[in-house]
């Protein structure tokens, strides 16, 4: 693969997802090519697994604005937090600490789009790759 290519993006992991959970889609081999990010068998697996993080940050955790999520997705130790809450909240067009429906698709949709932008530098995925990830959310 590319190796100029963003690592989340050579990883087919556009969230960055840490290894923890045995996700559908995990390459067999993941924590040997990466041994602190996940590597799935292609992109629709990561944005699948980065839909079920959002979406089970509020089913699990009651999180319901940008600022919350972003807070606990990517935390100020290893990322600038702040300035990834204001880039989130102005790609969907709500205030960082509006509520909002991460089950929603259009509203899921941007958001990820707006995490792997964050993540990676580049958001390179069709929109029919992005539906596909978050079609299959609920498997």
């Amino acid at each position: 693969m590319n190796q100029k290519l963003p690592r989340g993006i050579r990883n087919n992991n556009p969230g960055n997802i840490r290894h923890g959970q045995n996700w559908q889609g995990l390459h067999p081999k993941s924590r040997e090519l990466d041994s602190a990010f996940c590597v799935f068998t292609t992109p629709v697996a990561g944005i699948r697994a980065l839909a079920k993080v959002l979406i089970n940050y509020k089913k699990i955790h009651g999180l319901n604005t940008v600022r919350q999520i972003i807070s606990r997705y990517a935390p100020p130790n290893e990322n600038q937090t702040i300035a990834y809450i204001q880039t989130v909240a102005k790609q969907i067009g709500v205030f960082p600490d509006a509520v909002i429906d991460i089950e929603e698709r259009g509203i899921l949709t941007v958001f990820i789009k707006a995490v792997i932008r964050m993540e990676n530098g580049i958001q390179p995925y069709s929109d029919e790759t992005i539906q596909q990830g978050i079609d299959l959310c609920e498997s």
